[in-house]
């Protein structure tokens, strides 16, 4: 392995897919990376865990003392993102004015770095809500840029470090004996195994692709019922897999919400959820000269892996 002193910065890299690209960077040899978030929670999850990367608490959405540190960057991979809120604020501080303050910032540099955007499917999707809404703007800002970049779009990811999602599920089906499910259950996912999407930005800083927006899906199309059903396996769950109407599911989330001001799962997710969306699949694995995890195996890498499928991040 050789070492590579190219130096790479991660807004927001305290998430799922900023932890994962940092066992990847690593296993790679690289190691000047410097992430910058914050969730306090997950940042001290990733100073236990990488204890050797350079980490700034920050609020992207202000001005502050975070800026200086662009100033010699070889590499931005930018992941900084609201994914689940009740109300449009904090997608349009974390997605959009978090976006302008760095793209002001990387502009401002005497040797602009390149970009790795991660955007998100929803953009080719039918949905219609903060998030979809939010990202759309936030990937208009970018290409508008004129900073070199790749724009990444990746379908629902899963993983090691997985907070919300798969990882949720998860350890929600472990502690009820009764798992339920919207209606028939036979609604298709394309779900990305986030170490593969991690090994695809890697490519892209090592090849340097400008100029290009991509749809990133999972390869195997799999319905939400039957993903349901690997992860129980997975995680050897006991619970009952039970298909519930749509109305009393959705009755019960709008109940949960009232008790938690940040849900796990909201209605705008449920109705994205059971939306018919199939989104497109490209030869990633040729394109960018990287394997395919076959679902089966990598929901069983996420679950059992001895070093990491413990680590759970803060919601």
């Amino acid at each position: 392995m050789c070492v590579n002193n190219r130096k790479i910065i991660i807004p927001g890299g305290a998430g799922l897919v900023g932890q994962n690209l940092l066992v990847q960077l690593k296993e790679k040899g690289y190691t000047n990376i410097t992430v910058i978030d914050k969730h306090h929670e997950n940042i001290k999850i990733l100073k236990q865990t990488f204890p050797d990367v350079e980490v700034i608490e920050a609020d992207l959405a202000e001005k502050g003392d975070w800026e200086y540190i662009f100033n010699d960057a070889d590499v931005v991979v930018m992941l900084q993102a609201q994914i689940g809120a009740k109300q449009e604020e904090p997608f349009i501080r974390n997605n959009v004015i978090s976006t302008k303050n760095i793209l002001n910032v990387i502009g401002e540099c005497k040797n602009t770095p390149y970009l790795v955007h991660i955007s998100s499917s929803v953009l080719e999707s039918v949905a219609d809500d903060f998030y979809t809404n939010s990202k759309k703007e936030q990937e208009e800002i970018v290409l508008a840029s004129g900073i070199e970049n790749v724009v990444l779009r990746p379908t629902l990811m899963f993983g090691w470090f997985d907070r919300k999602h798969l990882g949720w599920l998860s350890r929600f089906m472990q502690k009820i004996p009764i798992f339920p499910i919207p209606g028939h259950g036979r609604y298709l996912r394309q779900p990305l195994y986030v170490k593969d999407f991690c090994n695809i930005i890697i490519a892209c800083i090592e090849k340097r692709v400008v100029g290009e927006v991509y749809n990133i899906s999972g390869l195997d199309k799999v319905d939400y019922i039957d993903i349901i059903r690997e992860i129980k396996q997975a995680v050897k769950a006991k619970t009952l897999i039970l298909s519930i109407p749509y109305w009393m599911f959705f009755a019960l989330i709008k109940i949960w919400s009232v008790f938690d001001s940040d849900p796990p799962f909201t209605t705008n997710q449920l109705e994205a959820l059971v939306l018919p969306d199939v989104f497109e699949t490209i030869d990633w694995p040729t394109i960018f000269d990287v394997s395919s995890t076959p679902f089966s195996q990598a929901i069983d890498e996420t679950f059992n892996d001895k070093i990491y499928s413990h680590i759970k991040l803060d919601f």
